[in-house]
């Protein structure tokens, strides 16, 4: 199987699926999930032309667990490593929720030379924690509570996430209740560490300088109906802090979007690759 080491410590294997020809998409998975997710992504972006690379962050999927390295500046120092490793340019990234992050990160710390667009997918940039200097936050308490119960029962912790994480209810069909399960059983065969380790740096990593940090053009999606990152406190401030940025808003959709709305999200993506 394809893996990279990633030369931050502590050290891990970085798996990695690298499909199609073309230019180049890293795609970069959510919490708790792994590159999984991206499955309707890759099948559209494949069919079209792209080479689509996507990986498991450290302490999910089929990447090592290490016992530390759970924080953004490790992240960007890993998809460093991956796109060194295969010497990708003129590259496109896309990161979703979390994932959202370690596009800002990367930006802010290698800049962009081998960097030519960049797609933030109901991501979590600028900043979601409430301070002083960001009072429309979300407060600390709400991400303590987040690590609490993912330390005292991780799978009963997951049961209920996914219910806002898609917005579903009994018998609303979308997604379906095996996609609900296919999500679950991602989360539950994650790293206990890295799960817990990972509430901290999305909920706390300040991306406002990295943003601003941006010059490619940027398209920023995010669903109206999202009830883990909110569009008000997320999408519309990231398009507004990074220069030129466009903002979609995907009306009615969830937080979980790439499986609930996948061919409207596949759509804005091919048209913005193709601009």
């Amino acid at each position: 199987m394809p893996y990279i080491t990633a030369t931050a410590t502590p050290s891990t294997e970085i798996y990695y699926e690298d499909l199609g020809q073309g230019t180049p998409v890293v795609l970069i998975h959510g919490w708790p999930l792994s590159q999984a997710m991206w499955e309707g992504q890759i099948n559209a972006l494949t069919a079209d032309g792209y080479r689509c690379v996507a990986y498991d962050r450290r302490g999910f999927g089929r990447s090592g667990r290490p016992v530390g390295g759970y924080d953004y500046d490790t992240f960007a120092s890993d998809l460093n490593d991956l796109l060194t490793t295969l010497d990708l340019r003129g590259v496109t990234l896309a990161g979703f929720s979390m994932g959202g992050g370690e596009v800002a990160r990367y930006i802010g710390r290698y800049g962009t030379e081998r960097i030519s667009k960049a797609m933030l997918v109901g991501a979590v940039p600028p900043f979601l924690l409430q301070t002083p200097d960001n009072p429309a936050g979300v407060p600390e308490a709400v991400f303590d509570e987040m690590l609490a119960g993912v330390m005292q029962d991780r799978v009963a912790f997951f049961e209920s996430f996914f219910k806002n994480f898609f917005n579903w209810t009994p018998g609303s069909g979308t997604p379906s209740d095996d996609v609900v399960a296919f999500a679950k059983s991602i989360a539950w065969n994650a790293s206990p560490l890295g799960t817990q380790q990972c509430i901290v740096a999305f909920g706390k990593t300040d991306f406002r300088a990295d943003l601003k940090a941006f010059d490619v053009p940027t398209l920023v999606i995010h669903g109206d109906r999202d009830q883990i990152v909110p569009i008000e406190v997320s999408g519309k401030l990231s398009a507004q802090l990074i220069p030129g940025a466009r903002l979609e808003v995907v009306k009615g959709a969830p937080h979980g979007f790439a499986a609930t709305h996948g061919a409207e999200l596949n759509q804005l993506m091919l048209d913005f690759l193709k601009r």
